[in-house]
């Protein structure tokens, strides 16, 4: 499953700022080998479960032990889209940085184009910060990027 999330060309540039190109298994594993060898703290990361089976991940990244405050990433199977799965896993990751990691901040970002995605950022109570106008280029056009960023206090009184 994981694999398939990562060697998706269709959803490519909704996950990260690289360049679309085919991803070997064996690269795949590779890269997973050095993710595992990360020193603790680095990343979170969870495997997202729907009826019992694997749908997507999640995870927390790019901790700031200071400033208290990580990055949220999310990616889900195309089957899994649209069910309420992603809003609930990202509700289960914010209230874990809160309450789990001690965390003052969450924040992320989307492609404009993502609306399913900014609408569960939104109802988990992300607010949109600000805009990288044009800064991604995905399937042949630019796009802005929306960052998108939740206190613990607005969480708490969300809650």
């Amino acid at each position: 499953m994981l694999f398939a999330l990562v060697s998706d060309l269709d959803t490519w540039e909704e996950r990260g700022p690289e360049t679309p190109a085919p991803l070997s298994r064996g690269a795949f594993d590779a890269r997973r080998a050095r993710s595992d060898a990360e020193p603790a703290g680095t990343a979170v990361r969870f495997v997202i479960e729907a009826d019992g089976e694997a749908v997507g991940s999640i995870s927390l990244f790019d901790f700031d032990v200071l400033a208290r405050h990580a990055e949220v990433g999310i990616a889900l199977l195309p089957e899994a889209r649209g069910r309420g799965i992603g809003t609930e896993a990202i509700a289960q990751i914010v209230e874990f940085a809160f309450v789990r990691c001690n965390l003052h901040r969450v924040h992320l970002q989307a492609i404009e184009s993502n609306v399913g995605a900014v609408r569960a950022y939104e109802k988990a109570g992300f607010i949109v910060e600000g805009r990288q106008r044009q800064h991604a280029w995905v399937r042949g056009r630019y796009e802005d990027i929306v960052v998108m960023g939740l206190l613990r206090s607005d969480w708490a009184q969300g809650r």
